[in-house]
C-alpha cells in the first residue's frame, strides 16, 4: 500500500516538474489578435462557429505531439531540422514569411495592452512602454525557470473568461445545435474569419516554440508520457477560453446586433448588456492574454529565426553568447510597441490579417514537420503512426484549400 502510494506521488511529482511547454504553448495561443478573433466571429455569426473549435482541438493535439516528439528525439529545433533537410533558401522564404506575421502578431499584443487598459482609463502611452519593458526585462535578465512558473499563472487566470461568458446568460440548447448541426460560411468575410480562428488556434509560430522549450527543459523519450497528459491539457484550455470567448460575445453582442472591430469594443459593449464587472473581467482577460504573448511570441520568433540560422540561442544563455537572438527579441518588442503608439495606425487590419496569414502559412510549417517526422534517419523508430499523419496531411489540404478560397472568391464574386 506504502509502496503505491509513494509510486503515486513520485509520479505526480515528476508531472509537476515536466508541467509546462503544452499548457504554455496551448495558452498563449488565445492573444490579443486571438481574443480580436473569437470576439468578431461571436459579434457576426453568433455560435454557429463554435463547431470550428472540435476539429482545431484535434488537429492542435496531434500537431504539438509531433513537436514534443521531434524535439525528444532528435534533441533539435524545428527550425534547425527544416534548415538542414530542405536547405537555406526554402528555410529563408519561409521565415521571413514567419518574421513578417510575427511582427504583425507582436504588435497585436501591445495592441490589447492599450485597448484593454483603456478600458479602465489608462493611456496607451503609458501603459504600453510599462509592459514593453516588463517582458524585455523578464526574458532578458530572468531565467527559464522563473519564466515559465510566471507564465503558468497567466495561463490559469485565461480562465477568467469562463466567467465572463457565463455572466452573458447563454442559450446552451442554441449552443448544442450549432455544434451538432455545423455550417460553412461561404463569403469573403465568413472564410476569413474560419481561417483566422484556426489560424490563431494552431499559429505556425507555436510549434517552433512547443519544440524549443521541450529541448531547453532537457526532456527525453521516459518523460513521453507525462508530457503527452500536458499537451491535452494545453489544447483543452486553448479551446475551453476560445469556446468562452465566442459565447460571451455571442449571447450578448450578437444577440443585440452590436458590430465591434476589435477586443476591446467587445469589452466596453458588454458593460451595458451584461454588467461592468463582465466588462472588466473581459478586459482583464484581454491584459493577461497580451503581455502573456508579448513576451513568448517575440521569444518563439528569436528562437526559430536564430535556430534556422544556425545562431545560438536560448532564455539560460547570456547576452554575449547569444547576441543575435537577445538583438532579435528586444528588436521585436521595440518594432512592436512603437507600431501601437503610432497616431491612427490600421491596428484592427494589423490584428485580423495577422491571424489570416497565420492561417495561410500553417500548411507550409505542417507540411515540412510531417515529412520530418516521417523521416527514419531523423527519428527512427518514432516516426509517425498511420492515423498522425491521415490527421495532419488532412488539415494541411483543408487549410490550403480555405486560404485558396479566401484568394479566389473575391474574384469570382465580381
Amino acid at each position: 500500500m506504502f509502496k503505491n502510494k509513494k509510486t503515486f506521488f513520485t509520479q505526480l511529482a515528476l508531472f509537476f516538474a515536466i508541467l509546462g511547454p503544452g499548457i504554455i504553448t496551448g495558452s498563449v495561443d488565445n492573444d490579443a489578435g486571438g481574443i480580436t478573433t473569437y470576439s468578431v466571429a461571436g459579434a457576426i455569426y453568433g455560435y454557429s462557429l463554435i463547431w470550428t473549435l472540435i476539429p482545431s482541438f484535434i488537429v492542435l493535439v496531434v500537431i504539438q505531439e509531433m513537436n514534443a516528439r521531434m524535439g525528444i528525439v532528435t534533441g533539435k529545433g524545428l527550425a534547425d531540422l527544416i534548415r538542414e533537410n530542405a536547405g537555406v533558401k526554402i528555410t529563408f522564404f519561409i521565415f521571413i514569411g514567419l518574421l513578417i506575421a510575427d511582427i504583425g502578431n507582436t504588435t497585436t499584443e501591445f495592441a490589447g495592452v492599450a485597448g484593454s487598459m483603456e478600458v479602465f482609463g489608462i493611456s496607451k502611452y503609458i501603459s504600453v512602454p510599462i509592459v514593453a519593458f516588463m517582458v524585455w526585462f523578464l526574458v532578458v535578465k530572468g531565467n527559464y525557470k522563473i519564466a515559465e512558473r510566471i507564465f503558468l499563472i497567466f495561463s490559469v487566470s485565461l480562465l477568467m473568461y469562463v466567467v465572463s461568458a457565463i455572466m452573458g446568460k447563454p442559450h446552451w440548447s442554441e449552443i448544442g445545435s450549432a455544434v451538432a448541426h455545423p455550417k460553412m460560411p461561404m463569403d469573403t468575410q465568413g472564410l476569413t474569419i474560419v481561417i483566422g480562428i484556426i489560424g490563431t488556434t494552431i499559429a505556425p509560430w507555436m510549434q517552433f516554440y512547443m519544440q524549443s522549450s521541450v529541448i531547453e527543459k532537457g526532456l527525453k523519450m521516459k518523460h513521453y508520457k507525462y508530457l503527452l497528459i500536458d499537451i491535452i491539457i494545453g489544447c483543452l484550455a486553448t479551446v475551453i477560453v476560445a469556446f468562452f470567448i465566442i459565447v460571451a460575445c455571442a449571447s450578448t453582442l450578437h444577440e443585440n446586433k452590436v458590430v465591434i472591430e476589435e477586443a476591446k469594443d467587445a469589452a466596453l459593449a458588454l458593460k451595458p448588456l451584461a454588467g461592468a464587472i463582465a466588462s472588466q473581467v473581459f478586459a482583464f482577460g484581454l491584459f493577461i492574454a497580451s503581455i502573456f504573448s508579448a513576451t513568448i511570441l517575440p521569444l518563439a520568433t528569436a528562437f526559430y529565426v536564430c535556430e534556422a540560422f544556425g545562431f545560438e540561442a536560448g532564455i539560460d544563455k547570456k547576452w554575449n553568447d547569444a547576441k543575435e537572438f537577445y538583438f532579435l527579441y528586444t528588436g521585436i518588442i521595440i518594432l512592436g510597441a512603437a507600431i501601437i503608439l503610432i497616431p491612427n495606425a490600421p491596428l484592427i487590419l494589423i490584428s485580423l490579417w495577422s491571424q489570416v496569414i497565420n492561417g495561410m502559412l500553417l500548411p507550409v510549417v505542417l507540411v515540412c514537420m510531417i515529412l520530418l517526422v516521417n523521416n527514419k534517419k531523423i527519428m527512427g523508430e518514432y516516426v509517425n503512426k498511420p492515423i498522425n499523419n491521415i490527421i495532419g496531411w488532412t488539415a494541411a489540404i483543408v487549410l490550403t484549400a480555405l486560404s485558396a478560397g479566401l484568394i479566389l472568391l473575391p474574384l469570382f464574386s465580381k
